[in-house]
Protein backbone atom coordinates (compact mmCIF):
# COMPACT_ATOMS: atom_id res chain seq x y z
CA UNK A 1 0.00 0.00 0.00
CA UNK A 2 2.59 2.51 1.16
CA UNK A 3 4.67 1.57 -2.35
CA UNK A 4 1.83 1.92 -4.55
CA UNK A 5 1.13 5.63 -2.92
CA UNK A 6 4.44 6.59 -2.80
CA UNK A 7 4.79 5.62 -6.46
CA UNK A 8 1.74 7.55 -7.27
CA UNK A 9 3.38 10.51 -5.51
CA UNK A 10 6.13 10.38 -8.24
CA UNK A 11 4.24 10.33 -10.93
CA UNK A 12 2.18 13.49 -9.50
CA UNK A 13 5.50 15.16 -9.24
CA UNK A 14 6.67 14.33 -12.75
CA UNK A 15 3.80 15.40 -13.60
CA UNK A 16 3.78 19.16 -12.15
CA UNK A 17 7.91 19.16 -13.45
CA UNK A 18 6.19 18.99 -16.86
CA UNK A 19 3.21 21.41 -16.46
CA UNK A 20 4.85 24.50 -17.38
CA UNK A 21 5.74 22.85 -20.70
CA UNK A 22 2.31 22.10 -21.55
CA UNK A 23 1.07 25.10 -23.47
CA UNK A 24 -2.98 24.38 -22.38
CA UNK A 25 -5.41 27.19 -21.44
CA UNK A 26 -8.17 26.91 -19.51
CA UNK A 27 -11.01 28.60 -20.17
CA UNK A 28 -14.86 29.30 -18.66
CA UNK A 29 -16.34 26.74 -20.64
CA UNK A 30 -13.04 24.12 -20.88
CA UNK A 31 -9.62 23.15 -21.85
CA UNK A 32 -7.46 24.06 -25.43
CA UNK A 33 -4.96 21.63 -26.06
CA UNK A 34 -2.68 21.19 -29.04
CA UNK A 35 -4.09 17.73 -30.20
CA UNK A 36 -7.17 18.61 -29.98
CA UNK A 37 -8.14 17.68 -33.72
CA UNK A 38 -5.91 14.73 -33.60
CA UNK A 39 -8.60 12.33 -33.90
CA UNK A 40 -11.11 14.33 -36.15
CA UNK A 41 -8.87 15.84 -38.52
CA UNK A 42 -5.40 14.60 -38.44
CA UNK A 43 -4.23 16.84 -41.49
CA UNK A 44 -5.39 20.02 -39.85
CA UNK A 45 -2.49 21.61 -39.30
CA UNK A 46 -0.77 20.37 -42.19
CA UNK A 47 -3.27 21.87 -44.12
CA UNK A 48 -3.30 25.18 -42.82
CA UNK A 49 0.43 25.10 -42.71
CA UNK A 50 0.61 24.78 -46.44
CA UNK A 51 -2.00 27.26 -47.25
CA UNK A 52 -0.13 30.06 -45.29
CA UNK A 53 3.38 29.05 -46.62
CA UNK A 54 1.73 29.30 -50.37
CA UNK A 55 0.50 33.29 -49.33
CA UNK A 56 3.66 34.11 -47.87
CA UNK A 57 5.74 32.99 -50.29
CA UNK A 58 3.20 35.50 -53.15
CA UNK A 59 3.61 38.30 -50.73
CA UNK A 60 5.52 38.55 -48.01
CA UNK A 61 3.66 41.17 -46.32
CA UNK A 62 0.95 38.11 -45.50
CA UNK A 63 3.00 37.24 -43.05
CA UNK A 64 2.58 40.03 -40.81
CA UNK A 65 -1.08 40.57 -41.78
CA UNK A 66 -2.42 36.92 -40.74
CA UNK A 67 -0.81 37.31 -37.35
CA UNK A 68 -2.55 40.83 -36.77
CA UNK A 69 -5.68 39.59 -37.54
CA UNK A 70 -5.53 37.09 -35.16
CA UNK A 71 -4.47 39.73 -32.39
CA UNK A 72 -7.40 41.90 -33.61
CA UNK A 73 -10.12 39.00 -33.41
CA UNK A 74 -8.66 38.07 -29.41
CA UNK A 75 -9.11 41.65 -28.34
CA UNK A 76 -12.95 42.33 -29.22
CA UNK A 77 -15.32 39.20 -27.60
CA UNK A 78 -12.06 37.19 -27.62
CA UNK A 79 -11.07 34.66 -29.92
CA UNK A 80 -13.84 33.44 -32.10
CA UNK A 81 -13.35 34.86 -35.20
CA UNK A 82 -15.96 37.45 -35.19
CA UNK A 83 -13.55 39.84 -37.15
CA UNK A 84 -14.10 37.29 -39.85
CA UNK A 85 -17.78 37.69 -40.35
CA UNK A 86 -19.23 40.28 -42.88
CA UNK A 87 -22.52 42.38 -42.41
CA UNK A 88 -25.92 40.47 -42.82
CA UNK A 89 -29.07 40.69 -40.67
CA UNK A 90 -28.58 42.07 -37.53
CA UNK A 91 -24.57 41.63 -37.52
CA UNK A 92 -22.58 44.75 -38.40
CA UNK A 93 -19.06 43.92 -39.72
CA UNK A 94 -16.07 44.44 -37.65
CA UNK A 95 -14.23 45.18 -40.91
CA UNK A 96 -15.57 48.61 -40.93
CA UNK A 97 -13.97 49.72 -37.21
CA UNK A 98 -11.36 52.34 -37.36
CA UNK A 99 -8.25 50.27 -36.88
CA UNK A 100 -9.36 47.29 -39.28
CA UNK A 101 -11.31 49.39 -42.26
CA UNK A 102 -8.75 49.87 -45.50
CA UNK A 103 -6.38 47.69 -43.15
CA UNK A 104 -6.77 43.99 -41.82
CA UNK A 105 -6.18 42.08 -44.36
CA UNK A 106 -5.53 37.89 -45.23
CA UNK A 107 -9.16 37.17 -45.52
CA UNK A 108 -8.80 35.15 -48.53
CA UNK A 109 -6.29 33.54 -47.36
CA UNK A 110 -8.21 32.25 -44.33
CA UNK A 111 -11.27 31.29 -46.83
CA UNK A 112 -8.93 29.30 -48.50
CA UNK A 113 -7.56 27.26 -45.74
CA UNK A 114 -11.44 27.14 -44.45
CA UNK A 115 -12.35 25.44 -47.97
CA UNK A 116 -9.45 23.13 -47.89
CA UNK A 117 -10.32 22.23 -44.51
CA UNK A 118 -14.23 21.41 -44.91
CA UNK A 119 -13.44 19.39 -48.06
CA UNK A 120 -11.25 17.04 -45.83
CA UNK A 121 -13.24 17.05 -42.43
CA UNK A 122 -16.51 19.08 -42.66
CA UNK A 123 -17.67 21.23 -39.80
CA UNK A 124 -14.50 20.23 -37.62
CA UNK A 125 -12.24 22.90 -37.27
CA UNK A 126 -13.57 26.21 -36.34
CA UNK A 127 -12.20 29.78 -37.75
CA UNK A 128 -11.02 30.95 -34.60
CA UNK A 129 -8.62 27.81 -34.77
CA UNK A 130 -7.41 28.73 -38.06
CA UNK A 131 -6.32 32.37 -37.40
CA UNK A 132 -4.41 31.07 -34.20
CA UNK A 133 -2.46 28.04 -36.66
CA UNK A 134 -1.88 30.35 -38.85
CA UNK A 135 -0.30 33.49 -36.77
CA UNK A 136 1.63 30.92 -35.45
CA UNK A 137 3.00 29.63 -39.04
CA UNK A 138 3.34 32.91 -40.27
CA UNK A 139 5.53 33.43 -36.96
CA UNK A 140 7.71 30.48 -38.30
CA UNK A 141 7.93 31.38 -41.92
CA UNK A 142 9.07 34.42 -41.31
CA UNK A 143 11.86 33.43 -39.25
CA UNK A 144 10.71 33.93 -35.66
CA UNK A 145 9.53 31.44 -32.74
CA UNK A 146 7.44 28.18 -32.81
CA UNK A 147 4.94 27.32 -30.33
CA UNK A 148 2.14 24.75 -29.53
CA UNK A 149 -0.87 26.03 -30.54
CA UNK A 150 -4.10 25.52 -27.86
CA UNK A 151 -6.76 24.26 -29.86
CA UNK A 152 -10.81 23.76 -29.18
CA UNK A 153 -12.23 27.38 -29.66
CA UNK A 154 -15.53 27.49 -31.38
CA UNK A 155 -16.50 30.49 -33.45
CA UNK A 156 -19.30 33.23 -32.25
CA UNK A 157 -22.46 34.07 -33.87
CA UNK A 158 -22.46 37.91 -33.62
CA UNK A 159 -19.35 40.42 -33.97
CA UNK A 160 -18.94 43.63 -31.65
CA UNK A 161 -18.11 46.85 -33.83
CA UNK A 162 -17.92 49.11 -31.13
CA UNK A 163 -15.39 46.46 -29.26
CA UNK A 164 -13.63 46.80 -32.26
CA UNK A 165 -13.54 50.75 -32.39
CA UNK A 166 -12.78 50.81 -28.28
CA UNK A 167 -10.58 47.66 -27.25
CA UNK A 168 -7.75 47.30 -30.05
CA UNK A 169 -4.97 49.53 -29.35
CA UNK A 170 -4.27 52.57 -31.45
CA UNK A 171 -0.98 53.73 -32.39
CA UNK A 172 -1.55 57.08 -31.33
CA UNK A 173 -2.71 56.04 -27.89
CA UNK A 174 -0.52 57.03 -25.09
CA UNK A 175 1.49 54.50 -22.93
CA UNK A 176 -1.10 54.43 -20.12
CA UNK A 177 -3.91 53.73 -22.69
CA UNK A 178 -2.41 51.16 -24.05
CA UNK A 179 -1.33 48.80 -21.35
CA UNK A 180 -4.91 49.39 -19.93
CA UNK A 181 -5.94 47.71 -22.63
CA UNK A 182 -3.72 45.06 -22.84
CA UNK A 183 -4.75 44.21 -18.98
CA UNK A 184 -8.57 44.59 -19.57
CA UNK A 185 -7.78 41.25 -21.82
CA UNK A 186 -5.85 39.83 -18.73
CA UNK A 187 -1.87 40.58 -20.20
CA UNK A 188 0.19 42.59 -18.36
CA UNK A 189 2.98 45.00 -19.90
CA UNK A 190 5.68 41.54 -20.30
CA UNK A 191 3.13 40.58 -22.74
CA UNK A 192 2.69 44.23 -24.35
CA UNK A 193 6.43 44.88 -25.16
CA UNK A 194 6.71 40.98 -26.12
CA UNK A 195 3.10 41.21 -28.50
CA UNK A 196 4.51 44.89 -30.06
CA UNK A 197 7.56 43.28 -31.10
CA UNK A 198 4.98 41.87 -33.95
CA UNK A 199 6.17 44.83 -35.32
CA UNK A 200 9.37 43.58 -36.35
CA UNK A 201 7.52 42.65 -39.96
CA UNK A 202 4.89 44.30 -41.89
CA UNK A 203 3.48 47.75 -42.89
CA UNK A 204 2.24 51.22 -41.57
CA UNK A 205 -0.07 53.47 -43.29
CA UNK A 206 1.21 56.68 -43.13
CA UNK A 207 -2.48 58.29 -41.96
CA UNK A 208 -0.87 56.07 -38.77
CA UNK A 209 2.03 58.13 -37.69
CA UNK A 210 1.99 61.59 -39.70
CA UNK A 211 1.18 63.39 -36.84
CA UNK A 212 4.88 62.59 -35.53
CA UNK A 213 6.04 64.21 -38.11
CA UNK A 214 4.09 67.27 -38.67
CA UNK A 215 4.14 68.73 -34.84
CA UNK A 216 0.00 67.86 -34.91
CA UNK A 217 0.42 66.28 -31.18
CA UNK A 218 -1.23 69.52 -30.08
CA UNK A 219 1.17 71.07 -28.49
CA UNK A 220 3.17 72.28 -31.84
CA UNK A 221 6.53 70.93 -30.22
CA UNK A 222 8.69 68.21 -32.59
CA UNK A 223 8.13 64.92 -31.25
CA UNK A 224 11.74 64.39 -30.48
CA UNK A 225 11.36 61.17 -29.45
CA UNK A 226 11.66 60.26 -33.14
CA UNK A 227 15.13 61.12 -34.74
CA UNK A 228 15.21 63.58 -36.91
CA UNK A 229 16.88 62.29 -40.15
CA UNK A 230 14.66 59.27 -39.92
CA UNK A 231 11.68 62.06 -39.57
CA UNK A 232 12.82 63.93 -42.74
CA UNK A 233 13.03 60.75 -44.95
CA UNK A 234 9.44 59.39 -44.23
CA UNK A 235 8.10 63.00 -44.88
CA UNK A 236 9.33 62.16 -48.31
CA UNK A 237 6.30 59.94 -48.95
CA UNK A 238 4.34 60.46 -46.40
CA UNK A 239 3.17 64.39 -47.12
CA UNK A 240 1.33 67.11 -44.98
CA UNK A 241 -2.11 66.04 -46.15
CA UNK A 242 -2.55 63.24 -49.16
CA UNK A 243 -0.89 59.85 -49.02
CA UNK A 244 -2.76 58.22 -46.38
CA UNK A 245 -2.42 54.86 -47.61
CA UNK A 246 1.30 55.18 -48.29
CA UNK A 247 3.02 52.21 -47.05
CA UNK A 248 6.01 51.86 -44.55
CA UNK A 249 7.97 49.05 -43.14
CA UNK A 250 7.49 49.00 -39.23
CA UNK A 251 10.31 47.82 -38.69
CA UNK A 252 13.08 49.19 -41.99
CA UNK A 253 16.03 47.73 -41.00
CA UNK A 254 14.68 43.86 -41.95
CA UNK A 255 11.24 44.68 -42.90
CA UNK A 256 10.35 40.91 -43.79
CA UNK A 257 12.42 38.22 -41.07
CA UNK A 258 10.97 37.85 -37.09
CA UNK A 259 13.78 39.26 -34.95
CA UNK A 260 14.65 41.83 -32.55
CA UNK A 261 15.43 44.64 -34.37
CA UNK A 262 12.41 46.36 -34.40
CA UNK A 263 13.40 46.81 -30.23
CA UNK A 264 17.26 47.80 -31.82
CA UNK A 265 15.22 50.50 -33.96
CA UNK A 266 13.29 51.83 -30.56
CA UNK A 267 16.41 52.11 -29.01
CA UNK A 268 17.59 54.24 -31.75
CA UNK A 269 14.54 56.80 -31.92
CA UNK A 270 13.49 54.65 -35.08
CA UNK A 271 10.12 53.29 -33.47
CA UNK A 272 7.37 53.62 -36.77
CA UNK A 273 4.75 54.43 -34.46
CA UNK A 274 4.42 56.74 -31.31
CA UNK A 275 2.75 53.38 -30.17
CA UNK A 276 6.76 51.74 -30.40
CA UNK A 277 8.22 54.57 -29.44
CA UNK A 278 6.42 55.19 -25.92
CA UNK A 279 7.69 51.64 -24.64
CA UNK A 280 11.20 53.02 -24.20
CA UNK A 281 9.95 56.81 -23.50
CA UNK A 282 6.96 56.55 -21.00
CA UNK A 283 7.42 53.37 -18.93
CA UNK A 284 10.58 51.81 -17.05
CA UNK A 285 9.60 48.27 -16.56
CA UNK A 286 8.37 48.61 -20.59
CA UNK A 287 11.96 50.42 -20.99
CA UNK A 288 13.92 47.78 -19.43
CA UNK A 289 12.10 45.41 -21.43
CA UNK A 290 12.70 46.89 -25.01
CA UNK A 291 16.79 46.86 -23.58
CA UNK A 292 16.76 43.69 -22.88
CA UNK A 293 14.83 42.23 -26.24
CA UNK A 294 17.53 44.21 -28.32
CA UNK A 295 19.95 42.76 -26.68
CA UNK A 296 19.00 39.17 -26.46
CA UNK A 297 17.39 37.50 -29.49
CA UNK A 298 16.29 34.37 -28.11
CA UNK A 299 14.83 35.65 -24.98
CA UNK A 300 12.37 37.78 -26.70
CA UNK A 301 11.24 34.75 -29.39
CA UNK A 302 10.38 32.64 -25.66
CA UNK A 303 8.39 35.18 -24.36
CA UNK A 304 6.80 36.07 -27.93
CA UNK A 305 5.74 32.13 -27.82
CA UNK A 306 4.16 32.42 -24.24
CA UNK A 307 2.42 35.64 -24.67
CA UNK A 308 1.10 34.36 -28.15
CA UNK A 309 -0.22 31.15 -26.56
CA UNK A 310 -1.84 33.56 -23.59
CA UNK A 311 -3.37 35.75 -26.22
CA UNK A 312 -5.00 33.12 -27.89
CA UNK A 313 -6.60 32.46 -24.37
CA UNK A 314 -8.81 35.36 -24.13
CA UNK A 315 -12.21 33.98 -23.43
CA UNK A 316 -12.73 31.26 -26.39
CA UNK A 317 -15.94 29.67 -26.55
CA UNK A 318 -15.77 26.06 -26.08
CA UNK A 319 -17.82 23.22 -25.74
CA UNK A 320 -21.23 23.90 -26.72
CA UNK A 321 -20.78 27.82 -27.12
CA UNK A 322 -20.75 29.51 -30.30
CA UNK A 323 -20.33 26.82 -33.15
CA UNK A 324 -18.66 25.77 -35.91
CA UNK A 325 -18.70 27.80 -39.39
CA UNK A 326 -18.96 26.17 -42.49
CA UNK A 327 -18.33 29.95 -44.05
CA UNK A 328 -15.91 32.18 -42.26
CA UNK A 329 -17.59 34.66 -43.43
CA UNK A 330 -21.55 34.36 -42.08
CA UNK A 331 -22.86 32.15 -39.28
CA UNK A 332 -24.52 28.81 -40.12
CA UNK A 333 -28.28 28.73 -41.31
Amino acid sequence: MAQSISIVLVLALALLAFAPLCFCGKTNGGYLYPQFYDRSCPKAQEIVNSIVAKAVAKEARMAASLLRLHFHDCFVKGCDASILLDSSGSIITEKRSNPNRNSARGFEVIDEIKSALEKECPQTVSCADIMALAARDSTVIAGGPSWEVPLGRRDSRGASLSGSNNNIPAPNNTFQTILTKFKLQGLNVVDLVALSGSHTIGNARCTSFRQRLYNQSGNGKPDFSLQQSFAAQLRNRCPRSGGDQNLFFLDFVSPTKFDNSYFKNILASKGLLSSDQVLLTKNEASMELVKKYAENNELFFVQFAKSMVKMGNISPLTGYRGEIRKSCRKINA
